[in-house]
């Protein structure tokens, strides 16, 4: 079925308003930081970034999205018999949409879906739309929105009568939070369940430090120019005057805490000018901008996350080739 609608709660033009203050002030605080300066991730996915972001899956260094698509290539019929009928989809993040239409198609199989995807960037959800625009048996409502706040809306508005509701967050996404702040966004999703329900949760395991490291600093520069696109998009929506030349991109691994972190290390002392944030920024040689964090788990540390957070492991698929898990989930 062809799109059905882009829910909305404000103006469209109100809404982008609305985004624009929140980033100012979002920039605004993390730089302010005194610390670790820091930006958050989720303002990489402007048009730029989002294309940058797909051709990363790409590359042959970056083997995550790979190694899902074969996972849900091969288990989707599985995952799809395990639910009631019929299933109301949500997906947290939808990206471009590729992995999600193999999921989607297997839940078709069975009878007519409600796909809902839940993006903060506008263009991440229309490429997602175009993506999966025309499959049969399946209606596409998406919410330009935060994640929780799309949720509680899907949540909120579904019948006894609509079925159980899937909710697909896939990717290792959840390795962007830190370890108590994910435990604590799972609690939220689960709240929003109710019994009969169901989380599909992508998550990367830890590997090898070298094979993990090229996943995060490409040789062809891609993630480079994905990371260093914040610091252009804050240029161009907030009238900043980053010189792009004197930062450079940077990911290292923290052995203790199981993650990578990607920074971008100012190569002079400068002072950066932020006009719609109302402030300036002063960079020592060698200060960086914290800008992202991917946690990676094993089979063990899974369970004990989402146990925590209120959830029981009904199965878990992995991917040998990449060491990558997406665990289908039901709230206790």
């Amino acid at each position: 079925m062809p799109l059905a609608a882009t829910a909305r709660s404000t103006s469209p033009e109100l809404s982008a308003a609305l985004r624009l203050a929140e980033f100012a002030d979002d920039v605004r605080d993390g730089l302010k930081k005194k610390d670790q300066k820091e930006l958050p991730s989720k303002y990489f996915y402007d048009d730029v970034g989002s294309a940058l972001f797909e051709a990363i899956t790409l590359l042959p260094e970056y083997g995550l999205t790979r190694a899902e698509q074969r996972i849900l290539a091969a288990h989707a019929d599985e995952i799809a018999a395990r639910l009631g009928a019929p299933v109301i989809v949500a997906e947290l993040g939808s990206g471009s949409g590729k992995k999600t239409r193999l999921v989607l198609e297997a839940l078709a199989r069975r009878q007519p879906t409600t796909y809902h995807p839940i993006e903060i960037s506008r263009t991440a959800l229309e490429m997602c739309e175009r993506e999966l625009d025309h499959m049969e048996s399946v209606s596409i409502v998406g919410y330009e929105s935060e994640y929780l706040e799309g949720l509680r809306a899907v949540a909120s508005r579904r019948t006894r009568a609509g079925g159980p509701l899937l909710v697909l967050f896939l990717g290792s996404s959840i390795g962007n939070f830190d370890r108590k702040p994910g435990d604590e966004f799972l609690a939220e999703v689960r709240r929003a369940l109710v019994p009969g329900d169901a989380l599909l949760l992508g998550t990367d395991f830890e590997k090898p430090v070298s094979r993990m490291a090229l996943a995060y600093d490409d040789p062809a520069g891609v993630t480079a120019a994905f990371n260093l696109n914040l610091l252009a998009r804050i240029n161009r929506e907030l009238g900043a005057d980053f010189d792009l030349r004197r930062f450079r991109h940077e990911a290292r691994y923290d052995s203790a805490r199981r993650r990578i972190e990607m920074h971008l290390r100012s190569t002079a002392r400068q002072t950066v000018t932020i006009p719609q944030a109302g402030f300036a920024v002063i960079f020592r040689e060698g200060e960086t901008i914290w800008t992202e964090s991917a946690h990676k788990y094993d089979r063990e540390s899974v369970a004990e996350m989402t146990a925590r957070s209120g959830f029981r492991c009904e199965a878990q698929w992995v991917d040998n080739e990449w060491a990558f898990a997406d665990t289908l989930l039901t709230p206790v």
